[in-house]
């Protein structure tokens, strides 16, 4: 059992070298905790509708997502600053309008997951 941290070398297993393996694919804290956060701004129903409809309709503005996902115009900015905050979208400035689009490919992979039910 060399990946098991010496704090719990102590404490008794029935297969140690899966918990070898299992802590090796858990990875570095650092990392777990990185997915933990992309998970979490999916997990706000408010982003996930936000994201969703970006993901299927390509880039849209504020307004347009307000009316779309049931939102108010502020909400939506909020949601969306935090989405921009994690490189999850951008926003592209046309005039004075703002549009958004899903920008990273991890997100836009599980979003695909997510709308496969309705294709």
């Amino acid at each position: 059992m060399h990946l098991v941290p010496a704090e719990r070398a102590g404490r008794r297993t029935i297969d140690g070298h899966r918990v070898c393996d299992a802590i090796a694919a858990i990875g570095e804290p650092g990392h777990v905790r990185t997915w933990a956060d992309r998970f979490a701004l999916l997990a706000d129903p408010g982003r996930l509708a936000l994201l969703l409809a970006l993901h299927r309709t390509g880039p849209l503005a504020v307004s347009d997502l307000a009316v779309a996902t049931g939102m108010r115009d502020p909400a939506v900015s909020q949601a969306l600053r935090l989405l921009r905050a994690a490189g999850v979208v951008a926003g592209e400035k046309d005039g004075r309008v703002v549009r958004y689009r899903v920008v990273d490919p991890l997100a836009a992979d599980l979003l695909k997951h997510c709308t496969a039910e309705t294709d």
